[in-house]
């Protein structure tokens, strides 16, 4: 009885599963009118976003591949500058170094130069002093000679120009007797 009953109440009820062909046909007309909406208005305007973010995405990229070539670019620009300011940098280091051996080589020379006529100051004087002392040696020489030989003769010689003959002829023959002697020891 209760299958029976169920039966009968189904027949005259409507089964809320299964739309009314009324509301299927207003529901297929409604959603055929919002299709219609949407492929007209939004699909569109979807499409411009889409196109307008894929341009912005490529253009982006198109940019940062233009940046990276720049800066590439850049890079092999400074390495150059940087390679070029190394081997400046060297040219002035070398050049550095050439002109300081040239003012090294200078100094020596003026150095010699100054040395040479110290020296060759040295020696006038050294050659000046000694012909004043031989000129000193040669007046006491000559004095103590004719002294001594005043005493050996007994007379005097006080004659002056007898004197200097005599102690010139006595030095020469001293001078005459001691250069080959200083001759042989030099050799």
């Amino acid at each position: 009885m209760v299958k029976t009953q169920m039966l009968l109440a189904q027949e005259g009820e409507h089964n809320p599963i299964i739309p009314e062909p009324a509301e299927f046909a207003v529901g297929l007309v409604a959603f055929l009118l919002l299709l219609w909406a949407l492929w007209k208005y939004a699909v569109p305007r979807f499409e411009a976003i889409y196109a307008e973010r894929s341009e912005r995405i490529e253009g982006g990229i198109a940019k940062a591949e233009a940046a990276q070539a720049e800066a590439q670019r850049t890079l092999e620009q400074y390495k150059a500058q940087l390679a070029e300011a190394r081997a400046e940098a060297a040219r002035i280091r070398d050049d550095a170094r050439a002109e300081g051996q040239q003012i090294l080589e200078e100094m020596r020379a003026q150095a010699q130069a100054e040395s040479e006529r110290i020296v060759s100051q040295g020696q006038a004087q050294l050659d000046a002093q000694k012909a004043q002392i031989i000129a000193e040696l040669r007046a006491d020489l000559g004095r103590h000679a004719v002294e001594l030989a005043s005493r050996v003769v007994g007379e005097s010689l006080e004659d002056e120009a007898r004197r200097r003959g005599t102690v010139d002829r006595f030095l020469d023959e001293l001078e005459a007797t001691s250069a080959p002697a200083s001759e042989s020891a030099k050799a």
